[in-house]
């Protein structure tokens, strides 16, 4: 029964589509939230229109609103549900800050909503910079010299008596947005200007420079009655200076003194009080490495990236205890669920360390400012548990899911000297310098002195660097294997240092029973009984757990850290997928490295294993739970690109098979398969070498796409124009790139389509119709599902096609297929053997779960898709839009092609297009509404309906207050440049006709609704 009867009714605020520096921390906090309120009898609304998340199943919440997250809109919501309580603390930034806005236009106060948790005033105090400044004086916890402005002659005038760099800092704003570090007086202004745009409130704090500093963190907690808890303390590997969200970072902290940890720890306590915060908060602290000085950087009075972090580092889960106390519960009356034993007012303890590692979006951009700074550059994280923190930077690195040698490769071709000079600026492979300089004999000293980073941190790389040495030199005796895999060098690696092969090695460590054991997470350090399935792999000691029970194991592999092109859709997928595995009777084991997701819930699946997603790791676990089957279909590329060594291992994989997988990945296999099926395809071939890719390229007509075989969201795609773009293109193009396909770039429409196969037939619940051209990544791409405009025999023909591949394949689960449609000519692009971006965006406007359609027909041998009962048609429609991180690389031009740069994605229903793409564009009719003008830089494009720039010169208007929308298609250098401007000073650039005419088309909508997702029907009947 809810804790307060005058409460039954509670809507959650999510956090929307995943940009940097707000990412799937809010789908696994949302997720435990709605997830606790329902436990405790409440009834649960939600809105977050970011449909590849969990969050958004309607499993966990009563209503689900994939609705703009705007005052307009959850207003609407407010009037229609009228809840009688707010959650925003699990939202992030846009969740907070819209609690507020929610507060100040009175609307909680019109409908009676009482907001749960923190207070309005405490996040004020929290959010707002002269309003924590002056607290933090009050308090006497120092803050360092600073100036709150909000205007640039403001911080013209501290630059006066301050020496440069400064630190800009905006208020209210997420990872950073509009912030950063100033070095010149030109960068200062421009970082100024910036972040007075980001601020919803107009201010920035501007400081004097504490670079260099220690950074710490303490996640804390607080209730009601002031009782308080520190759930972890975490220590970034990097000085003040780079986001913590773009370093390493170790927990608990391995440098501090115990009196400098119970120093911040009380402090931390101080702050929490003084704030009022009932729930989490996070708290960053500078602390000087040359005496006990310490400085408060900032609060976030809600749950956060560390959060999660935190919950997965202990074990404790911080955002279901938070909505509990939101809701009247303390700490002393909520039961830890991990021991069951203890309370939550328990602080955690840890037997190991926590490492971890950002993984950013680079190896996608080469050419984007690799300089990390305050403004968060990481699109996701790994997370690795070991008992030595050598061993933890090893797992961590293994789990990142990038060439370690293509690294170390390039960084050993450049001199001592160069090295030197790059480590002096943090970059996203600075840790791999440090290294590459440590085996070329630089003292730790030295390192020390160039970087700032503590000579703990660096004594242990050295530690990994001495055992590389000690590989390459003497011979391979049982015991320094031992040592080697205490400090987690993988079996390969050993085998190249000791120049042997890895069988030797594997063979070799079976003879000498070197195998990894396995220990728990249990929040207590084994001080009491716990009953957890949470475990980790290491070398140390001995078995803490065992192998499952269970007739029927299954492991499931996920997906890894968030990337642009792989990212939450896969937890989405594999969550449900052991959800219905379990209906099945199925034991079910988890393995995964991201501690964003909810499928790292140690809740989710009968077990979770924390490890790295590589071939050794996985055989490992498979070989001590003795499990019966693997399924890859749900981690994205991570877990398909495993397959084949796994089947070689011995492993049965479910519902496909490694060949299954090599047809449609390996091109020549995959024309081979839709050729002898008689499925049109775009003309083209594979090529093995430059020779065979320019012999090719004379067979075909121009432009042309090159493309390597097993890519993720479009990386290494590349366009060409004319012959001799392809010779300088192909001459420049690394070994490594080789085999591509090199196909025809045809002109048209791109259509595509999520399906169930049962070995023979295929259910196709729908076509998706993207909006813009074929040739943008259908990740970049808006799409309207159901299809509105395309004909009932393109439709057939979508289903006929899609018939054949399942039949020739005899494929069992999900799968997704891409079509280009020219002149009523249907050809297939591509088949993905898995599940896509697009599955959980299908299942949630159909109401019907495709996951667990493909679960059942994986799991029951003799069913067909004729025995479900699919629904017959959809209720209005949905149009899924692209989400680009633009405030944190605003250098990457945001032109569209075969190369995905969207970092999420977001869905909005109506009961028309028109009135989904209005909710789309919500925030740029308002911005037109309000005196907003448009600036269109083509001859080809005049729109008479809205208000254009009046000014003469781009220039000129870009500096202008209403500066709304920029228009521009052309791929010159100077358009380039025109609109990476306008995307620093934080206004929407369109680069595709068809998107502009969209907006558009969704001007004059009237009566705009909220619409809830229908509730996803149950299929008992098959289980």
């Amino acid at each position: 029964m809810p804790k307060d009867s005058s409460i039954q009714k509670i809507l959650i605020i999510g956090s929307g589509p995943i940009i940097i520096g707000q990412a799937a921390e809010f789908d696994y906090s949302g997720t435990q939230g709605c997830l606790a309120l329902k436990e405790e009898g409440y009834e649960v609304v939600l809105v977050n229109h970011n449909p590849a998340t969990i969050m958004t199943d309607t499993a966990y919440a009563d209503k689900v609103y994939c609705e703009p997250l705007s005052i307009k809109s959850v207003t609407a919501i407010i009037e229609k549900e009228r809840p009688h309580g707010l959650v925003a603390s699990l939202g992030g930034q846009t969740a907070l800050n819209l609690a507020v806005k929610l507060d100040e236009k009175g609307v909680l106060r019109k409908y009676d909503v009482k907001l749960l948790g923190t207070s309005v005033d405490s996040i004020q105090k929290g959010e707002d910079r002269e309003k924590f400044r002056s607290l933090m004086e009050e308090l006497g916890h120092p803050t360092a010299e600073s100036s709150i402005v909000h205007d640039l002659e403001g911080a013209v005038t501290f630059s006066e008596s301050i020496p440069l760099p400064i630190i800009v800092r905006p208020a209210y704003t997420l990872g950073g947005r509009g912030g950063g570090i100033a070095s010149t007086m030109e960068e200062y202004k421009k970082l100024v200007l910036s972040g007075l745009k980001a601020s919803p409130i107009h201010q920035v704090l501007v400081e004097k420079s504490i670079a260099g500093f220690k950074e710490i963190e303490y996640e804390v907690m607080r209730d009601s009655k002031g009782n308080c808890i520190s759930v972890c303390n975490m220590e970034n590997f990097d000085p003040v200076g780079v986001h913590t969200g773009d370093s390493i970072v170790v927990a608990p902290s391995q440098t501090l003194t115990d009196q400098e940890f119970h120093m911040l720890r009380t402090a931390a306590f101080d702050i929490i009080n003084a704030l009022k915060v009932v729930g989490g908060c996070n708290i960053q602290f500078a602390l000087d490495p040359n005496s006990k000085q310490y400085y408060v950087i900032e609060v976030n009075p809600r749950v956060s990236r560390s959060s999660a972090l935190a919950s997965k580092a202990t074990g404790y889960p911080i955002a279901k205890i938070a909505v509990k106390i939101a809701v009247g519960y303390t700490l002393d009356e909520i039961i830890n669920p991990l021991t069951r034993t203890t309370y939550a007012s328990f602080e955690p303890a840890l037997d190991y360390v926590v490492v971890k590692f950002p993984r950013w979006p680079f190896d996608k951009f080469p050419e984007a400012n690799r300089v990390l700074g305050t403004k968060m550059k990481a699109t996701g994280e790994v997370m690795a548990i070991e008992r030595s923190l050598e061993a933890a930077f090893q797992k961590a690195i293994q789990s990142l899911d990038i060439s370690i040698e293509n690294i170390y490769k390039g960084l050993s071709e450049l001199s001592a000297q160069d090295l030197e000079k790059k480590i002096g600026t943090p970059t996203d492979s600075r840790f791999f310098e440090l290294m590459e300089l440590l085996r070329r004999g630089h003292s730790i000293v030295d390192l020390h002195g160039k970087t700032g980073i503590d000579e703990l941190f660096l004594s242990v790389m050295s530690h990994l660097v001495s055992v590389e040495k000690k590989l390459q030199s003497t011979p391979l005796t049982p015991e320094l294997l031992k040592e080697a895999k205490e400090f987690r060098f993988e079996d390969r690696a050993i085998g190249e240092f000791s120049e042997k092969s890895e069988a030797d090695i594997i063979t070799m460590r079976v003879e000498e029973e070197i195998v990894p054991v396995f220990k728990m997470v249990d929040t207590c350090a084994g001080e009491f009984e716990a009953i957890t399935n949470y475990a980790y792999s290491t070398y140390y000691g001995t078995n803490e757990i065992g192998p499952l029970d269970g007739e029927k194991k299954v492991l499931i592999i996920g997906a890894g850290p968030i990337r642009i092109g792989q990212g939450v859709e896969f937890d989405y997928s594999a969550v449900k997928a052991i959800q219905r595995l379990k209906e099945h009777g199925y034991t079910t084991i988890m393995v995964n490295n991201n501690p964003e997701t909810v499928s790292t819930d140690y809740e989710t699946a009968d077990r979770l294993y924390f490890e790295p997603i590589t071939v050794e790791s996985v055989l490992s676990i498979i070989h001590h739970e003795k499990v019966d089957s693997v399924l890859v279909q749900f981690g994205g590329q991570t877990a398909l690109n495993l397959a084949g060594k796994l089947e070689e291992a011995g492993v049965q994989l479910l519902g496909t098979s490694a060949d299954t997988i090599d047809r449609v990945e390996d091109r020549e296999r995959f024309y081979q398969l839709l050729d002898d099926g008689g499925i049109p395809r775009v003309k083209g071939d594979i090529c093995h070498s430059r020779e065979e890719a320019l012999q090719v390229a004379r067979h075909l007509a121009f432009p042309l796409l090159c493309r390597p075989s097993y890519v993720i969201g479009g990386k290494g795609m590349v366009k060409v124009t004319t012959p001799e773009e392809m010779q300088r293109f192909i001459q420049g193009a690394d070994e490594e790139y080789f085999p591509i396909l090199v196909d025809e770039f045809k002109e048209g429409r791109e259509v595509e389509v999520d399906l169930v196969g049962d070995g023979v037939d295929a259910y196709v619940p729908g076509v998706m119709e993207h909006i813009e051209r074929a040739g943008v990544h259908s990740g970049d791409s808006m799409s309207i599902f159901p299809s509105e405009s395309l004909s009932m025999g393109i439709k057939q023909r979508v289903e006929e096609y899609a018939g054949n591949i399942v039949s020739s394949l005899h494929y069992k689960g999900i799968m997704n297929i891409q079509f280009l449609l020219q002149d009523q000519q249907l050809f297939v692009l591509e088949v993905n053997p898995r599940a896509s971006r697009t599955v959980p965006i299908v299942s949630k406007i159909l109401g019907f779960s495709l996951m667990d359609m493909a679960t059942d027909l994986i799991c029951r041998e003799n069913l067909t898709i004729h025995d479900f009962e699919t629904p017959a048609e959809v209720d209005g429609v949905g149009v899924k839009y692209p989400v680009f991180s633009s405030h944190a690389l605003p250098e990457i031009d945001q032109t569209l092609g075969a190369n995905m740069k969207s970092t999420g994605e977001g869905l909005c229903l109506g009961e028309t297009v028109e009135e989904a793409l209005y909710k789309v564009f919500e925030d740029l009719h308002e911005g037109v509404e309000a005196g907003g003008t448009l600036y269109i830089d083509s001859d080809l494009i005049e729109i008479s309906q809205y208000q254009t720039a009046k000014e003469d010169t781009f220039s000129d208007w870009i500096k202008t207050d209403h500066a709304c929308i920029y228009f521009s298609d052309e791929e010159s250098e100077e358009w380039k440049k025109k609109r990476i401007a306008a995307l620093e000073a934080g206004v929407t650039v369109i680069t595709e006709a068809e998107t502009l005419y969209a907006f558009i088309r969704s001007k004059n909508t009237d009566n705009v609704q909220p619409k809830p997702l229908v509730h996803s029907k149950t299929m008992q009947g098959v289980i």
